[in-house]
């Protein structure tokens, strides 16, 4: 029983960091997912799968894995690495590319 630890990005359709604070232990497939041949859902008897434990912090996700005995990979996330300007900034004099239409 393996899982892994991670803080998650914030997805594209907000604008804000509300979810991407806290740390996320989910748990890695057992087995594989099957393909049911009539309807061609997929589904697994694995029900670790659907566990998703958030955690305020990287060391309290570790300490409760350590606690369960669960074996665990931290997954440090990227920072992002672009500034973010305002809408004024378009019309800066001092741009460094041209604006155009």
């Amino acid at each position: 029983m393996a899982a892994k630890i991670y803080r998650p990005a914030k997805t594209a359709m907000q604008s804000g960091k509300a979810k991407a604070r806290l740390w996320v232990l989910e748990f890695d497939p057992e087995t594989p997912r099957s393909i049911d041949p009539i309807l061609g859902y997929t589904s697994s008897g694995d029900m670790k799968q659907q566990l998703r434990l958030t955690f305020e912090t990287q060391e309290l996700a570790e300490a409760y894995a350590q606690r369960e005995g669960i074996e665990y990979r931290v997954i440090h996330p990227k920072e992002a690495n672009r500034q973010s300007l305002s809408y004024t900034d378009n019309f800066r004099f001092n741009r460094l590319q041209p604006w155009t239409h």
